[in-house]
């Protein structure tokens, strides 16, 4: 068995799930969410190799630093734009018409350049703040990877190295903690998986 057989074993599930969805509906959307180092953008690319859909990533979604306010950052979920979020993406996720989106690049601090999006029946939606309560309506399933924090530190570590590591530690992390704490995790995913 291949690495990536393994992995897709894994994470059966999902693969599940979006197969009945897809026989059901005419658009399906997931949302791939979970705490970060969880291996969401890994997933996300699984799903693309096996399906013909768009992928788009919260990470794009960075706030601008004139967003950065105090009473934005106490905001449960507030981490990331998702006011422009639901304008360039989910507003038209559906449509019939080709659409773009602008990429915000978080260390340069601008945007980097814009993506076009062709309609497809199938849309994933990852990173953490995907399965924001704003865009319940429009998700038809909801998946959340679990990690330990002694793991989640090795891999962010090995990723992005130790000043990031801490960086992580101090301002991102905390964050994501209230964000899933106050979704109360469990009940509010369709599938969990221990990654």
């Amino acid at each position: 068995m291949t690495k990536n057989e393994a992995l897709k074993k894994q994470f059966d599930p999902v693969f599940t799930a979006i197969n009945d969805l897809l026989a059901k509906q005419e658009y399906v959307t997931v949302a791939i969410d979970g705490p970060s180092g969880a291996g969401k953008s890994l997933l996300g690319q699984l799903i693309k190799g096996s399906y013909d859909c768009n992928i788009f990533h919260m990470d794009d979604f960075f706030l601008q630093d004139h967003q950065r306010t105090i009473q934005r950052l106490e905001e449960v979920g507030g981490n990331i734009d998702y006011e422009r979020f639901t304008k360039e993406v989910i507003e038209k996720i559906k449509g019939q018409e080709d659409f773009s989106y602008r990429v915000f690049d978080c260390k340069t601090g601008d945007f980097s350049h814009s993506v076009r999006v062709s309609p497809k029946k199938l849309n994933i939606i990852e990173g953490v703040y995907s399965s924001h309560p704003l865009w319940y309506d429009i998700l038809d399933l909801k998946v959340f990877l679990s990690i330990d924090k002694e793991k989640q530190e090795q891999r962010i570590l090995s990723r992005n190295g130790p000043q990031m590591l801490e960086r992580f530690k101090r301002e991102w992390i905390p964050l994501e903690d209230k964000f899933f704490t106050a979704l109360s995790t469990a009940k509010k995913f369709d599938i969990v998986i221990d990654s």
